[in-house]
């Protein structure tokens, strides 16, 4: 199972993002097929600060449709979502001793965390702090083939 990292939410939403037209594709695909994705809960919960954020976009998204966006992507019948349980603190702990992370790099951790704690084969994202984690496979299907 893959999962999906926050960036690639956004570009799916955000109209004017250069990467938006493949994310959405890629999104759709994803949501509409059988096979079962994931999203981290702390990548949802992101997505809404990010896309409803008034310093970070002229024209934030109005609450209600960031909230009806993260209502249909929970509607995919092969979605599963991604929280922390009992294997979560032994693996983020691990991460961020090996990678020696202080302050707010810890959010990536978290992340790579749930995904190894779920059996995440890969994790989809355009963000290249996850090289820090190297247990963890991290691919932009929006660069490569």
């Amino acid at each position: 199972m893959i999962a999906l990292d926050t960036n690639l939410l956004v570009y799916a939403h955000r109209a004017e993002n250069r990467f938006h037209a493949a994310a959405a594709r890629l999104l759709r695909g994803l949501a509409e097929n059988e096979r079962a994705w994931a999203i981290p809960w702390p990548c949802l919960h992101e997505f809404y600060g990010i896309v409803t954020h008034p310093r970070i976009h002229a024209v934030p998204t109005p609450v209600e449709i960031a909230l009806g966006q993260i209502e249909a992507w929970l509607e995919s019948p092969s979605l599963h979502l991604l929280a922390e349980n009992e294997r979560h603190w032994p693996r983020l702990r691990d991460l961020i001793a090996k990678a020696g992370l202080q302050g707010p790099m810890v959010h990536d951790a978290r992340i790579a965390a749930l995904c190894l704690a779920h059996g995440i084969r890969e994790l989809w994202s355009a963000d290249r702090d996850f090289s820090r984690f190297p247990a963890l496979r991290v691919r932009n299907p929006l660069i490569e083939s």
